[in-house]
C-alpha cells in the first residue's frame, strides 16, 4: 500500500492531494514517533504559486504546487486552502547535524525544524541501464561521500565558499532521480568544503517528481 510505503519512501506522496489518505496516514506515522503531546498542526505559508505546509516538530515541509487556475492569496488559514487543486511537488526532510545547531551561519527557518523522526529513510530510483529500482537506506549519518558512492557524481551541485566565507553548505542534486541533499557541519562550509565534504552528514533532502523527457 502507498501508506505503508510512504512510513519509510515518502517519494510515494508526489502528485497527491493535501487530503489524501496516505498524506494523512504519513503524517499520523511520523506523529507517533515524536512525544504525544507535541502539536503537530502544520504552519500555513500561501503564495498565487506555492503552499508550503510547515511540519516542525515532524521535521518535514510539503509544497504543494496550485492547479486548474487556483492562484492562493497569501495569509490563508490551513481550512481555507482548496485542497482539490493543489499536489504534492516537493518534500523537504530535516536533519540538521548538531554542529550546524551550533553555528551562527545556520539559517533560522532550518533551526525551526526538529530532526525527521522516522530513520533509515529510503531514497529509491530507477536503474538507467536496467530496469529495476536502487535504494539507498539514508540513516542520519550518512554523508556525503556514502550519497556520491550510491548515486554516482550529481548532476548539479553548488554551495562550499558562498559570497563570504563558509556562508553557503555544500548540495549536491540529482535531478534524474529526483532529489537534491544539502549538507551540514563545519566539513559542509569554507573554501575546502569540497575537500572535505565527503565527510560532511546531510542536513536537508529536498523530493521532487522526476520530468521525463519526451522520446
Amino acid at each position: 500500500m502507498a501508506s505503508e510505503a510512504a512510513s519509510d519512501q515518502p517519494q510515494s506522496l508526489l502528485g497527491l492531494l493535501p487530503s489524501s489518505p496516505d498524506v494523512a496516514s504519513y503524517i499520523a506515522y511520523l506523529s507517533t514517533l515524536v512525544a504525544a503531546t507535541t502539536e503537530t498542526t502544520p504552519e500555513v505559508k500561501s503564495y498565487s504559486d506555492a503552499v508550503y505546509l510547515n511540519y516542525f516538530p515532524l521535521g518535514v515541509s510539503f509544497l504543494f504546487k496550485p492547479q486548474k487556475g487556483y492562484k492562493p492569496p497569501t495569509g490563508l488559514k490551513l481550512d481555507e486552502l482548496k485542497s482539490d487543486s493543489l499536489i504534492l511537488d516537493g518534500l523537504d526532510i530535516y536533519n540538521i547535524p548538531n554542529t550546524t545547531r551550533a553555528s551562527t551561519k545556520s539559517k533560522p527557518v532550518e533551526l525551526a525544524f526538529s530532526n525527521h523522526p522516522a530513520s533509515p529513510l529510503v531514497l529509491a530510483w530507477k536503474n538507467l541501464i536496467a530496469t529495476d529500482t536502487l535504494t539507498l537506506m539514508v540513516r542520519r549519518d550518512t554523508t556525503g561521500k556514502e550519497f556520491v558512492e550510491a548515486l554516482g557524481e550529481p548532476d548539479r551541485k553548488g554551495g562550499g565558499g558562498g559570497p563570504t566565507s563558509g556562508s553557503i553548505g555544500i548540495w549536491c542534486e540529482w535531478s534524474k532521480h529526483g532529489f537534491m541533499v544539502e549538507f551540514g557541519g563545519d566539513e559542509a562550509n569554507g573554501p575546502q568544503a569540497w575537500e572535505t565534504g565527503k565527510d560532511a552528514v546531510w542536513k536537508v533532502i529536498t523530493l521532487f517528481p522526476v520530468v521525463q523527457k519526451a522520446g
